[in-house]
């Protein structure tokens, strides 16, 4: 008897586990847009970050009335300097 129940917990904690996918923020934008969807297996929703935007207001213009936030990109180089440059030695 017990060897049927830990199979069914196995295949069971499969399942919930392939709903799971890695997020992926797009670098080169500054700004994402969280979205929430509603539903999804164990109640779990199908939010996603739509990370294509170059400012706050514009990412509030799209969200407006949508069930969304805007959030700063945490993979964005904010102000990054750039590499310091390299001295070249003289050859005589």
């Amino acid at each position: 008897m017990r060897l049927p129940i830990l199979t069914l917990t196995a295949i069971a904690t499969l399942f919930v586990a392939a709903d799971a996918s890695a997020q992926t923020y797009d670098p080169r934008y500054p700004v994402c847009m969280h979205v929430y969807t509603p539903g999804g297996f164990g109640g779990g929703g199908g939010d996603y970050y739509d990370c294509s935007f170059t400012s706050l207001p514009q990412c509030r213009a799209t969200a407006s009335g949508r069930s969304a936030s805007c959030d700063v990109n945490p993979y964005y180089a904010f102000d990054q300097p750039p590499p310091p440059r390299r001295r070249h030695k003289k050859v005589h």
